[in-house]
């Protein structure tokens, strides 16, 4: 799905050149479910930034799908992650004044479609994650675990090939956490590929496939059976 070959990423801070990623070798395959574990200021929500086509790498190659990124237009970046990419962030990034179902509808709103394709999606989604009969509660009305289900099924309301959820646990109490877990297990079961950003190892474990990042290089771990 994704191919990553010696792609760095630097940034200039106050007259200091930073290198976030330093010759990153990544490949990502359809279906798999790769976990990143990495501390602070390892470089992984770069790297997760570079994947998602919302950062380009300074130098190096980027394959999605087949097809070449790192020269996209901007436009042409965001066709590509509205199409084929959902994102989950620890921050839940959710509307206040919509309900849930307004909040999963958004994406398919910027896409164009119609009221009653957007209805029915959304209404699909939310049933995925279990929140079926949550679908008029505004965020406020709903606990911390409800919400971020809310921000998973508008991730996935488009059918995205790829979802990147980075630290989707990191705001959430151990249950509501379990919670969110297996809901992206079962997406993968479903065909989605996954790829979770973490510093938690007990989450990282919960993955097919894990990698580890540190200062900008990312390093193959172990697989569970």
């Amino acid at each position: 799905m994704l191919r990553m070959c010696g792609v760095t990423r630097t940034y200039s801070v106050g007259g200091e050149t930073v290198r976030a990623l330093d010759g990153v070798d990544l490949s990502v395959g359809a279906g798999e479910y790769v976990a990143i574990e990495g501390a602070s200021g390892s470089g992984k929500t770069t790297l997760m930034n570079i994947m998602g086509c919302l950062d380009r790498p300074t130098s190096g190659s980027y394959r999605f799908e087949g097809r070449e990124v790192t020269g996209l237009t901007p436009g042409e970046l965001a066709s590509l992650r509205g199409q084929s990419i959902g994102f989950v962030f620890q921050q839940f990034n959710l509307l206040s004044r919509f309900t849930a179902l307004e909040n999963v509808e958004m994406p398919l709103v910027l896409r164009g479609e119609s009221s009653r394709v957007r209805r029915a999606a959304a209404l699909e989604a939310l049933r995925r994650v279990g929140l079926e009969n949550r679908v008029s509660h505004r965020p406020g009305e709903l606990s911390g675990g409800q919400q971020q289900r809310v921000a998973i099924a508008r991730a996935i309301v488009a059918e995205p090939a790829l979802l990147l959820a980075d630290e989707p646990t990191g705001n959430l109490d151990a249950r509501s956490g379990a919670d969110v877990l297996r809901i992206l297990e079962k997406l993968v079961d479903s065909g989605v590929t996954v790829v979770l950003i973490t510093h938690d190892r007990a989450v990282a474990r919960r993955a097919l496939r894990r990698l580890f990042i540190a200062n900008g290089r990312l390093e193959e771990g172990e697989e569970r059976g």
